[in-house]
C-alpha cells in the first residue's frame, strides 16, 4: 500500500507540474515577449504534455492493476485459510468428515483421512505453482516422487476429475492439473505404489538385532 501511495503522489505531482507550467511561464515571462514565437513553443510543449500525461496515466493504470492483484491474492489467501481450517477440524473430529462429499472410491475411514490431508498438500503446491514460486520442472519432479505412494494415487483417483474439470481460466492452474495427471499415469505405468505399511521399517523386537 505504501508503494501505491507513493506512485499516486508522484503521478499527481507530475500532472500538477504539467498543468501549472504555462501559467508559471506567463508570470515570469517578459512583457515585450514575441507571443507568436511563444505560441509555437506552446504548441510544441502541448504535444510533450500529451506524452507526459499518457505516461502518467499508464502509471496510474499500473498501480491500479497491482493493487487489484494484491487484493485478489489476499482474498484467495483468506478463502484458502478458511477452507484449510474446516478440513483440519474434520481430521481432528472424523465424525465431521461425513459433512463433506463422500469419496468416489471405496476407502476406509483411515484411508479417507489420509486422502483429505493429501488434498491439503496438493492445494498448497497448487498455490505455490500458481504464484510462480515453482517451475514446471520442479512441479513435475515433485509429482514423480509424490505418486510413488499409495495414498497419493488414491487421492488423485478420487480427485482427478474435479481437478481437471474445474481448473479455472488461470493458465497455470490448468497446467498444474495436467502435470499432475500426466505424472500419475506415468507412475501407475511404472509399477505398483509403496503401501502405507511399506513406508517405514518396523522397529526390532527386544533382543533381536536391527535389520541390515
Amino acid at each position: 500500500m505504501g508503494r501505491i501511495v507513493w506512485i499516486a503522489v508522484a503521478v499527481a505531482a507530475a500532472l500538477g507540474i504539467v498543468l501549472m507550467t504555462p501559467f508559471l511561464l506567463m508570470a515570469v515571462g517578459p512583457k515585450d515577449a514575441d507571443w507568436a514565437k511563444l505560441s509555437q513553443i506552446s504548441q510544441a510543449y502541448g504535444a510533450l504534455s500529451v506524452i507526459l500525461s499518457a505516461v502518467a496515466l499508464a502509471g496510474v493504470a499500473a498501480s491500479l492493476a497491482y493493487q487489484a492483484r494484491q487484493t485478489r491474492i489476499a482474498t484467495e489467501e483468506t478463502t484458502w485459510t478458511a477452507h484449510r481450517e474446516l478440513l483440519l477440524l474434520s481430521l481432528a473430529k472424523p465424525e465431521f468428515l461425513t459433512c463433506w462429499e463422500p469419496p468416489s472410491v471405496p476407502v476406509t475411514l483411515d484411508e479417507w483421512r489420509r486422502i483429505v490431508y493429501t488434498n491439503l498438500i496438493l492445494q498448497d503446491w497448487e498455490k505455490t505453482y500458481t504464484f510462480g514460486l515453482m517451475t514446471d520442472a520442479q512441479l513435475t519432479r515433485t509429482f514423480e516422487l509424490h505418486f510413488q505412494g499409495q495414498t497419493a494415487r488414491d487421492h488423485w483417483r478420487n480427485s482427478r476429475e474435479n481437478y481437471l474439470r474445474y481448473a479455472d481460466a488461470n493458465r497455470r492452474t490448468q497446467q498444474f492439473a495436467r502435470v499432475a495427471d500426466r505424472s500419475y499415469d506415468a507412475a501407475v505405468a511404472a509399477g505398483p505404489a509403496v503401501s502405507v505399511g511399506g513406508y517405514f521399517v518396523q522397529p526390532p523386537m527386544p533382543g533381536q538385532p536391527p535389520p541390515a
